[in-house]
């Protein structure tokens, strides 16, 4: 793992993996949309990578072809390759088995960031730790805010109010379609969910710099806790210039994918927080690097994700029992429509507060009710 104070794993030069089952794990679901487009279902595979020592790893990924630029068939055909690089190697060799992923395809960090669960999986299990504990962390209060996403103004105020009746503390709106509406949007909002609700908002690229100028200098006075987002990645060099001109704190999201664009953007000083995704990032141990760095600098970060189930859910909240600097938690994939939850263990919510079971590992499989209904390969 390298340095720092991830630097503890204890390894064994016997186990080797032997076969990896490969699933198309799609998750019916409620239309849900964002600036750059609408998910009908969650676009997800699962995995298990099985070794010679009696343990399987599981992996979810959730490809949201918008932002990562990756669908689920390509993870699917990635996966079958990643597959065969890893078969008759050590599972507990970790960064050895990522170098053999990234040395194999730039990018693909989606499907990639199920491969690197697995091995997280694998690793804790051999020890009989919790994934948290083998990564030294501890549990703590989590409580997601909860997403709404982009419709008409009414629409939008109608769901806060629901929201807030169902006793959310915190609403992330999803915005970036057009400023002035934006503006509007969340006016209506601030306005029925009252002064206290936490209020956060995610353009997800939709802005221009002009827009997000407007749309975040128009809301400077209904306390919004910050925006993601607001411009198109290849617009980095204008977030410092916007960051002066906001009354907002900017997080960075689709500009950070790696500890590499996290400094670059602290050194430009283009943000004021970073939001980490699995799917982004390629996994657990490239969003430990994404963290060190955050934390060193002084930039608090936030757990993301796309619209994995229950199992992804899980390995998403060992990381942040692991990791100090995560202080914004927006880890409502579940809730956002889900029609079927293909889990069989693993995280539960308790209102919008998450919790996990005492398990070896991740501590969550799928449900084989559903995975005998899935698409699977074997390789």
């Amino acid at each position: 793992m390298g340095g720092g104070k991830f630097a503890r794993f204890k390894f064994y030069s016997t186990m080797q993996i032997t076969h990896t089952d490969i699933y198309r794990f799609s998750i019916p679901m409620e239309p849900f949309a964002i600036a750059t487009g609408t998910m009908t279902f969650a676009q997800n595979v699962f995995i298990r990578v099985f070794t010679d020592a009696g343990i399987y790893g599981v992996g979810e990924c959730s490809a949201f072809p918008m932002i990562v630029g990756e669908t689920q068939e390509t993870c699917l055909v990635m996966a079958k390759e990643f597959a065969r690089l890893w078969q008759g190697k050590d599972p507990l060799q970790i960064e050895d088995r990522l170098n053999d992923l990234h040395s194999f395809t730039a990018g693909n960090t989606t499907i990639k960031s199920a491969f690197d669960m697995a091995l997280y999986d694998i690793a804790s299990k051999a020890e009989n730790l919790p994934l948290y504990k083998y990564l030294k962390g501890e549990s703590k209060k989590v409580e997601t805010d909860i997403t709404i996403g982009i419709g008409s103004v009414d629409e939008m105020v109608r769901t806060a109010g629901i929201l807030k009746d169902q006793g959310a503390t915190m609403i992330k709106v999803k915005l970036g379609k057009n400023a002035a509406e934006d503006i509007e949007r969340i006016e209506g909002i601030r306005k029925i969910v009252g002064p206290e609700m936490v209020l956060r908002i995610d353009a997800n690229q939709g802005w221009t710099f002009e827009q997000a100028a407007e749309a975040l200098t128009g809301m400077g006075d209904l306390n919004i806790q910050f925006c993601e987002q607001p411009m198109r990645s290849w617009f980095d060099d204008r977030l410092p210039e916007l960051r002066t001109l906001s009354p907002v704190k900017i997080m960075a999201d689709e500009s950070c994918y790696n500890h590499h664009d996290a400094r670059k953007l602290i050194i430009s000083g283009a943000c004021d927080y970073i939001n980490i995704k699995f799917s982004k990032s390629g996994g657990i141990n490239e969003a430990i690097k994404i963290h060190d760095v955050a934390e060193k600098a002084g930039i608090p970060c936030m757990m993301g994700g796309m619209l994995e189930s229950r199992i992804a859910l899980s390995a998403k909240l060992h990381f942040v029992y692991a990791s100090p600097n995560i202080h914004f938690y927006d880890m409502d994939t579940c809730m956002l429509g889900h029609l079927a939850d293909p889990a069989s263990s693993g995280v539960s919510y308790n209102g919008f507060h998450l919790e996990l079971p005492e398990l070896p590992g991740i501590g969550a499989d799928a449900d084989e009710s559903f995975l005998k209904d899935c698409e699977k390969w074997t390789v």
